[in-house]
């Protein structure tokens, strides 16, 4: 197999349930890999970004985990040559009443889920 990552991929948008978070964009950055079944063609990276980046499209979105969730869908969707993916999202601005760099979900999916 073969693995490609994006690595801290950055982008602001509208992530949470607190009033606040539902209309003043924050830094979000992700992290997504893929295996893809050696021997097969590559895999266009750009297509792998644009994944990552409409997935802020629809609004506002609750939660990381659903970030995570909706780009390993996706990305599983995007060419049957991808066999995993794993996805961190970030979120920096977490106030949890402590010092804290940030708040992170990973999401793992393969093709014999």
């Amino acid at each position: 197999m073969h693995e490609i990552t994006l690595q801290a991929m950055r982008f602001h948008a509208l992530v949470g349930v607190v009033a606040h978070e539902r209309t003043v964009p924050q830094p979000i950055e992700i992290d997504l890999s893929v295996r893809v079944a050696a021997g097969s063609t590559v895999i266009d990276y750009r297509a792998l970004y644009d994944i990552v980046a409409r997935t802020f499209d629809d609004g506002p979105i609750d939660y990381l985990e659903e970030i995570g969730d909706r780009i390993a869908l996706h990305t599983m969707q995007h060419d049957d040559r991808i066999r995993a993916v794993r996805v961190a999202v970030r979120k920096p601005h977490v106030a949890l009443g402590g010092p804290l760099d940030y708040a992170q979900v990973v999401t793992e999916r393969s093709a014999d889920d």
